[in-house]
C-alpha cells in the first residue's frame, strides 16, 4: 500500500471462471467493468495485474456491494484469520491471550469513529489488533467456559452462511438451510429418543432463549388463552428448576411476565441433582397458595457442577400432576450421542421439550443452540402472526417450508450450515468419538487430582465433563477447617487466576457455590486434549499457587 494510502490492489481472476460480458460480469458496477475490460484485453482464465484508479476507488467506498475490486483486501484478512486465529492463536505454544487492563487497552486500541473512511492497509492493522488482543478461545488452554475449539469444518460452513447472508424465515429466500434444518432438527429428536424424530423444533439465538421457548409452549398448552388475552386472564402461575439450574429460567419466566418470585427452586443434594421430596412438596405447597404450577425445568449438566438431575423421576411427577416437562441439556445433551454415556440422560425421552447446545459439549461455533420438543405444530400455534408481507400464503410453492413464523424473531442466521457440515465431516460415529474423547480426558484429570495432596476435589464423582477442585498451597495444608481457614481458601482461586491470565498461559474458571468458597471448575470439550494435557493445567495451577 502507498504511503499516500492510494489503492493498489492485484486483482486476481480464477481459471475458467466464465462471465459474459455486460451486466453479468462478476456483479462488477459500470465504472468497474469499464475498468476490468480495460483495452479490451482482460481474459478470465489468466492472472493479470490491474492498477485501481484511486479516484474511482475512492468515489465508490460508499457502496455496499463487494467486487473484483475487493479481491486483494479479502485475501489479506483470510490470510490473517488463518495465520493469527486459528493456526498460531489454536497453539499451545502461545499464549492464550495478551492481557491489558480496560484502560490501557482503550489507549491500545483506535475505538473512535470518524467522518472521513480509512484505507484497506489501516483495517487490516485494525484487524491484527483486534486478534491479538482478543481471547483465544480455540487455544487447548481455554478451558474457562461450555464453549472452545476452533472446529475448522464447522468454521468453514460459518464463513459461507456469513458470505451468502441468508435469513431463514421463509423457504424463498432460504432453501437450501431451511430444507437442512428440518432434516438436523429431526435427527436430533431422534437421538433425544422421540418416536421417528417426530415433534418440531427450532434453531434458537442461544440456550436462554430455547429455554425461554419451552416456557411459552409450555404456558400455551396449558393455557392457550393466553396468546390473545394475556397474564392478566390467567391465575398465578408457577413453575419449578432446582437450585443449581442455568440462570435463564428464571430471567425468562421474569422476562415473559410470570415473575421470579413464582420460579419455585428445588434443593439439590450433594451431587447438585434435584431432590425429589422437594420437588413434590413444592408442587403441593403451590397449590395450596392458590397457584397454577405448569412446568417443571430440569437440567442435564448443571453449569457448575455438571450433574444430572433423575429424569425418570421428574418425568413420573410431571405425569402424575400433569405438568409440563422440560429438560435443558444445552450443556451435556452432546452425550447423548454416545452409547456410553447417554445413560446419564435416561427419562429424556419422555420430555415435552429438551434445549441443546451443539456448541457446546460437541464444539460447534457459537452459536448453535437447538429447542425441542415432542409436540408437532405447537410452536407455529403458540407464535405465529401470520404478517401477509412475508408469509403469503398464495405463493407458488407449498408454504409449509415457510418456518419462519413459528419463531419469535423474524431475521434469523443459518447456524444449522456450520453445524450439518461437522456433522458431515465426521459423521454420528466421530461426533460419538469426540464426546467419548472428552469425557475420557475429565476422568483422567479426576484421578490425578485425587493423587496429590495439594488438590481436593469439591464433587468426589463427577458426571460430566466440568471437574470441581481447590488447591490448596503449602500455607494451608494441614491447617484446621475453621472459618479462618474457609477465607483464606477463598481468595486463592482468584488470585491463581489473575496471574495465569496477566502470563496468558491458561484460563480457567472458578465461582463459589452456596457455602463452599471459590473453587475452579474445568471444563473440557476440546477433543484434541491429551493426557499430557491435563497434567500441565494442574502443574500449572500449583506453579502459580505455591507461594499463596
Amino acid at each position: 500500500m502507498p504511503a499516500n494510502d492510494q489503492f493498489n490492489v492485484d486483482v486476481q481472476t480464477v481459471e475458467d471462471f466464465h462471465v459474459s460480458s455486460g451486466s453479468e460480469s462478476a456483479g462488477l458496477s459500470e465504472e468497474d467493468e469499464e475498468f476490468a475490460h480495460r483495452d479490451g484485453e482482460h481474459k478470465f482464465g489468466a492472472i493479470k495485474t490491474n492498477r485501481v484508479p484511486c479516484g474511482a476507488q475512492e468515489d465508490s467506498r460508499y457502496q455496499s456491494q463487494t467486487n473484483r475490486t475487493h479481491e486483494h483486501f479479502l485475501r489479506e484478512c483470510i490470510e490473517e484469520l488463518l495465520e493469527k486465529a486459528i493456526f498460531s492463536g489454536t497453539d499451545k505454544a502461545n499464549k492464550v491471550l495478551e492481557w491489558r487492563n480496560p484502560e490501557d487497552l482503550a489507549a491500545t486500541l483506535n475505538l473512535d469513529l470518524s467522518t472521513d473512511g480509512e484505507s484497506d492497509s489501516q483495517l487490516l492493522e485494525h484487524i491484527r489488533q483486534t486478534i491479538k488482543y482478543s481471547v483465544k478461545t480455540g487455544h487447548p488452554y481455554f478451558v474457562n467456559q461450555l464453549f472452545s475449539t476452533v472446529d475448522p469444518y464447522a468454521l468453514a460452513g460459518q464463513w459461507v452462511t456469513d458470505a451468502l447472508n441468508p435469513s431463514v424465515y421463509t423457504y424463498e429466500v432460504a432453501p437450501v438451510f431451511t430444507l437442512m434444518e428440518e432434516v438436523v432438527l429431526r435427527e436430533l429428536r431422534r437421538i433425544v429418543g422421540f418416536p421417528n424424530g417426530e415433534g418440531d423444533g427450532i434453531f434458537a439465538p442461544g440456550g436462554s432463549i430455547a429455554n425461554g421457548y419451552a416456557i411459552s409452549c409450555a404456558r400455551y398448552k396449558n393455557m392457550p388463552d393466553v396468546k390473545a388475552k394475556g397474564l392478566h386472564a390467567m391465575p398465578r402461575l408457577v413453575l419449578f428448576t432446582s437450585e443449581d439450574a442455568h440462570y435463564s429460567i428464571q430471567k425468562l419466566a421474569s422476562f415473559m411476565g410470570i415473575g421470579a418470585n413464582n420460579v419455585y427452586s428445588i434443593r439439590t443434594d450433594a451431587c447438585g441433582k434435584m431432590q425429589m421430596d422437594h420437588l413434590e412438596s413444592e408442587i403441593l405447597r403451590a397449590k395450596c397458595e392458590g397457584g397454577h404450577p405448569f412446568m417443571v425445568s430440569a437440567t442435564a449438566g448443571t453449569t457448575v457442577l455438571g450433574a444430572f438431575d433423575p429424569l425418570t423421576e421428574i418425568a413420573n411427577l410431571c405425569e402424575k400432576y400433569q405438568l409440563w416437562f422440560h429438560v435443558d441439556a444445552a450443556w451435556g445433551g452432546g452425550a447423548l450421542v454416545s452409547p456410553k454415556y447417554r445413560t446419564l440422560l435416561a427419562g429424556i425421552e419422555r420430555a415435552d421439550s429438551v434445549t441443546w447446545n451443539p456448541h457446546k459439549l460437541l464444539a460447534a461455533p457459537q452459536q448453535c443452540s437447538t429447542f425441542l420438543t415432542r409436540h408437532a405444530n405447537l410452536l407455529k400455534q403458540c407464535h405465529s402472526c401470520n404478517a401477509s408481507y412475508l408469509f403469503q400464503k398464495d405463493k407458488f410453492y407449498d408454504t409449509k417450508y415457510d418456518t419462519g413464523d413459528k419463531h419469535i424473531q423474524c431475521g434469523r442466521r443459518a447456524d444449522v450450515f456450520k453445524f450439518w457440515l461437522m456433522w458431515k465431516a465426521k459423521g454420528t460415529s466421530g461426533l460419538q468419538r469426540h464426546a467419548e474423547r472428552v469425557f475420557e480426558m475429565a476422568e483422567h484429570f479426576t484421578e490425578q487430582i485425587r493423587q496429590r495432596s495439594d488438590f481436593e476435589m469439591v464433587v468426589e464423582q463427577p458426571e460430566c465433563t466440568n471437574v470441581c477442585f481447590w488447591y490448596l498451597p503449602p500455607s494451608l495444608r494441614g491447617c484446621p477447617r475453621d472459618d479462618e481457614f474457609w477465607a483464606k481458601l477463598h481468595k486463592v482461586a482468584p488470585k491463581i487466576k489473575e496471574r495465569m491470565m496477566k502470563e496468558g498461559s491458561m484460563m480457567i474458571t472458578y465461582q463459589p457455590l452456596r457455602q463452599k468458597p471459590n473453587f475452579f471448575r474445568l471444563v473440557l470439550q476440546n477433543s484434541s486434549l491429551e493426557k499430557s494435557d491435563m497434567l500441565h493445567i494442574i502443574n500449572k495451577i500449583a506453579q502459580l499457587g505455591e507461594d499463596l
